[in-house]
């Protein structure tokens, strides 16, 4: 190999699997591009020109991406740095798919943000006369899209990492985008900003508090290797306090990303303020790439701590779960009702995280692994969220999107077909048979069980049917409540065809994982180890 002589010593040069590293180089240069764009193209033409070079940066990386994982081209690259295994590649074509659709929906909204809820015009319309003559002269926001294909870059980055530096580096390039592009609404501005500011101050907290527990990690095991670490905790005769105190601190950093309790204050009011295309973004990628992280690093480092972390994360998934579901019920505002149970669903995919049914652990030889579970549960839930995001986006008063779920009251009458497809979304969140998050839940029931989680399983089981509540309630709104008389009732506004292939997308997605989940779950199965 050729090397560098400095000082009498031989320095090799670096290998780069650039052929295996090729998806996640495509979507840096295409956010690249859109910086220059922005920068660059006349004003009329800079939204086709990002829609332009965002898609064709995501097909590209998704056609390399399932190119490599059918070659079946598995290693540990960048010297070390980055595992490519099939959980990577299961999690970067499911990031590059839900981010094609988000970026449907940013095509029509274009960041226009909510409305309040008490706007006094029932007359559901596009958007104010102000909005439209902005859109129309192309005053929309356009840097959101190179600012998601740079955090969509560290959503790839982030649960590949195959050492702590390059998981903090990928955790921070997915961060910092979406700090910015959760205060970019259009209207209601100070709230939006707002969202942007908690996210922002949360976000460094947790960032710091990852940091601090890798650097005792290192103090531990002398490298940032996580099969370095494993091989430490191998080799350690005894518990070092160094070593708990990083386990700990680094959990609290990715329990953060993922919205479990108590780390989930920022997810009700950053849902609510951040326009509603980001927030459905937010929700789907950033849930995916954390947990696709918080698996690496529990498995692969921490797998030696399995007795030692297995019962602090059984209380954080019990909690998440009910939490979650009960405080959901009291919610008036949709987002924040989603953001609920979004929080509500990490707590379910916990239950697989702590169960740590893996080949080696004494998985049975017909179940799905903990990963394979939390993997199709994963894909089943964003199915659903992106669906009713896309939703919200659609159902408005004049003065914008109405996210009060007393304007909803009687929508299934006013627009059945829209009703009816929200309603199927929510069914999917309840985990009723027929949809998508039935089997998602089934799955990670089943990966808990086969752990030994047994009771935690029929606790989960219970807490999904109070969270069945939050779902049928919204149903009932839309179908057999009457709008109150001094009440604005919000109507849904024809969408682009963008929008609809958005929902489209959603609905079939949640009707096919639910009635066929065969062949996602078999990719599930298939790529349910790490590689170490």
């Amino acid at each position: 190999m050729p090397a560098l002589s400095l000082i009498g010593m031989d320095i090799p040069t670096p290998h780069i699997e650039y052929g295996l590293l090729m998806p996640f180089l495509m979507v840096v240069v295409a956010a690249c591009l859109g910086v220059l764009v922005e920068a660059l193209a006349p004003r009329p033409l800079r939204h086709s020109l990002q829609l332009l070079v965002a898609f064709l940066g995501i097909i590209l990386a998704l056609f390399v991406t399932i190119l490599n994982w059918a070659g079946g081209d598995k290693a540990i690259i960048a010297l070390g740095a980055l595992s490519i295994d099939g959980p990577t590649y299961f999690l970067w074509t499911v990031l590059l798919v839900f981010a094609g659709v988000s970026f449907l929906i940013f095509a029509e909204r274009r960041l226009e943000g909510n409305a309040s809820a008490f706007t006094p015009s029932a007359a559901a319309v596009p958007g104010s006369t102000g909005e439209q003559e902005a859109i129309e002269a192309r005053f929309e926001h356009t840097e959101v899209y190179p600012l998601a294909m740079f955090a969509l870059s560290g959503m790839m980055l982030f649960p590949a990492a195959n050492d702590l530096i390059m998981m903090f580096v990928g955790l921070e390039i997915l961060s910092l985008p979406l700090y910015l592009l959760c205060g970019l609404a259009r209207r209601r501005r100070l709230l939006s900003q707002e969202s942007a500011m908690k996210y922002f101050l949360l976000g460094s907290l947790s960032s710091a508090i990852f940091v601090y527990g890798m650097a005792l990690l290192y103090g531990f095991a002398g490298s940032f290797d996580l099969s370095a670490i494993s091989d430490s905790l191998q080799s350690s005769t005894q518990k070092d306090g160094l070593l708990l105190a990083g386990m700990t601190l680094v959990g609290v950093g990715l329990l953060f990303k993922v919205g479990a309790v108590p780390f989930h204050s920022w997810t009700p009011d950053v849902y609510q303020g951040a326009p509603t295309p980001i927030t459905g973004f937010m929700a789907t990628c950033t849930k995916i790439a954390a947990f696709g992280a918080l698996l690496r690093l529990f498995y692969v480092a921490l797998g030696g701590l399995r007795w030692d972390w297995q019962p602090v994360m059984l209380v954080v998934a019990l909690v998440t779960m009910f939490v979650g579901s009960v405080v959901g019920i009291a919610q008036t505002d949709l987002k924040r009702l989603l953001a609920y149970s979004s929080i509500g669903h990490a707590g379910f995919i916990l239950v697989a995280v702590t169960a740590a049914s893996q080949t080696g652990n004494g998985k049975p030889a017909d179940s799905l692994s903990s990963v394979s579970s939390a993997l199709f549960y994963l894909v089943a839930y964003s199915v659903a969220t992106i669906g009713a995001f896309a939703i919200i986006t659609m159902v408005r008063l004049r003065g914008g999107e109405s996210t009060s779920l007393a304007s909803w009251a009687g929508l299934g009458r006013r627009s059945p077909v829209t009703a009816a497809v929200f309603s199927l979304f929510m069914l999917s969140f309840a985990g009723i048979p027929l949809t998508g998050g039935f089997i998602g839940k089934w799955s990670v029931f089943a990966a808990g069980w086969a752990g030994g989680q047994q009771w935690l399983v029929v606790a989960a089981v219970v807490i999904s049917l109070i969270a069945a509540v939050i779902y049928l309630r919204v149903i009932v709104t839309m179908f057999f409540t009457e709008p109150k008389a001094d009440a604005p009732v919000a109507e849904v506004a024809r969408p682009g065809w963008t929008t609809l292939v958005a929902v489209g997308f959603g609905v079939v997605a949640t009707i096919v994982l639910g009635v066929y989940p065969g062949p996602v779950l078999d990719l599930a199965a298939s790529a349910g180890e790490f590689l170490r």
